[in-house]
């Protein structure tokens, strides 16, 4: 016997009964209670979609309560540690994980794909010389539409395969040309000897050395915090990606209002924030009053809480581990020993713990960026390159899944109605 849920409309006495599937009632179902019988129907209010779920997923699976993030039922802990971008970037597009045959080839073709049309260089040229990395990158990730047409017929596989590999493959080329345009150096092209992670540092950081070589740990370090930001399932910026995609618009398209929903400071901008935080603490002595004014209610404190993880957030203790890791090559940035202090208060102090507000991945990866040379500018950039693997796992399932269609959500009108118009001579 499925489970049902049973409700009754006070309003008119009537009871109605609706399945309930995957701990979900379905919303088109609420339409049949009615008071009367040309009324539209029930609708649920869910301003920010807080609890209303729009899809059936299996790419990425959350427990907040009790800390769990997995890619494709992989713990994010295993993949952090063992596992490389590439191969979790075919794992979320592919749903297993690849053959060494598959792995190799798919390297292969991400490495070959990393270029990008010389018009391109020309259009970033045309942004004013201190335009965000984001904003660039927003409009580059748009303008690659026009350079593969063949992109629209997203139905055929061969076709959707081979745009989501110039994605992937040219997201960092993009990220890295913006950024040296906003500081006035030429651009440095991909090298194709070169790791995914240490090519995107090749073309960031190279400047008159014949060839630049990354630091491996470097490289591995960016690696790592690529796989951290791959995916979260249905976030702000993997929402729009799949809205706009609905639309059957192309990838590109969809990628660059993913990235712009991304821009957005409540998105992401929260490790900047963090580190604005641990700046504007200054010491370590000046910890603790710092977290009572927090208390007080004057400020919220910065990286700490997430609204899906209520216990502590996977991904923090890894990149924790991974700072320590990244300051044995850069030095120690100042910043980790006020962050590890105000961790350490926190998860100590009742108002914090009752209100399970637990370091989150954005406490220590805008440290780990900075001790790497990234400017702030760049974080939202750096989270961009490694969740469109993510992006693009959710705009493919949402194509393929015959229940989705294009995205239209219902508005509760509260406005005026019933108006005659007035001349405007005749309004005061």
């Amino acid at each position: 016997m499925a489970d049902t849920l049973t409700i009754t409309d006070n309003r008119t006495g009537r009871t109605y009964e609706v399945d309930i599937t995957d701990d979900t009632i379905s919303a088109m179902d609420l339409r049949q209670i009615k008071v009367a019988d040309d009324d539209f129907g029930m609708l649920s209010y869910d301003p920010g979609f807080k609890n209303t779920a729009s899809t059936r997923s299996d790419i990425t699976y959350i427990d907040g309560a009790a800390g769990i993030l997995e890619y494709r039922g992989y713990p994010i802990e295993q993949l952090a540690e063992q596992s490389s971008f590439l191969e979790v970037a075919w794992l979320l597009m592919h749903g297993e994980l690849p053959s060494q045959d598959e792995y190799d080839q798919w390297t292969y073709d991400i490495t070959h794909h990393t270029f990008v049309h010389e018009n391109m260089k020309d259009f970033i040229d045309g942004f004013h010389h201190d335009a965000h990395p984001m904003g660039m990158l927003v409009s580059t990730v748009g303008a690659l539409s026009t350079f593969y047409p063949d992109a629209k017929d997203a139905t055929d596989p061969e076709t959707r395969h081979l745009q989501m590999t110039r994605l992937i493959a040219k997201f960092p080329t993009l990220a890295a040309f913006a950024y040296r345009h906003s500081i006035g150096w030429r651009p440095s092209y991909p090298d194709n000897e070169l790791s995914f992670a240490g090519n995107f540092l090749n073309m960031m950081w190279k400047t008159t050395e014949l060839r630049y070589e990354p630091d491996p740990v470097l490289a591995k370090a960016m690696d790592r915090l690529f796989i951290l930001h791959a995916d979260h399932e249905q976030n702000c910026s993997t929402t729009t990606m799949r809205t706009i995609g609905s639309s059957d618009a192309d990838p590109y398209s969809a990628a660059a209002g993913a990235v712009a929903a991304l821009y957005g400071p409540k998105h992401g901008g929260a490790n900047e924030a963090v580190l604005r935080m641990l700046e504007e603490i200054g010491s370590v002595d000046e910890v603790p009053d710092y977290v009572q004014r927090a208390k007080d209610g004057e400020f919220r404190l910065m990286g700490f809480g997430h609204r899906v993880y209520k216990n502590f957030d996977p991904r923090a203790a890894v990149i924790k581990d991974l700072a320590h890791e990244v300051f044995e090559v850069t030095g120690k940035n100042p910043l980790i020993d006020i962050a590890v202090e105000l961790e350490k208060i926190a998860l100590e102090d009742d108002y914090f713990v009752d209100r399970k507000l637990y370091p989150n991945v954005d406490f220590y990866s805008g440290i780990i960026y900075q001790a790497m040379g990234f400017p702030t500018s760049m974080f939202p950039v750096l989270f961009a390159i490694g969740r469109i693997p993510g992006w693009l796992a959710q705009w493919q399932e949402n194509l393929l899944d015959p229940e989705q269609a294009i995205a239209r959500p219902r508005q509760v009108y509260v406005g005026e109605r019933n108006r005659d118009f007035v001349p405007m001579s005749a309004r005061s």
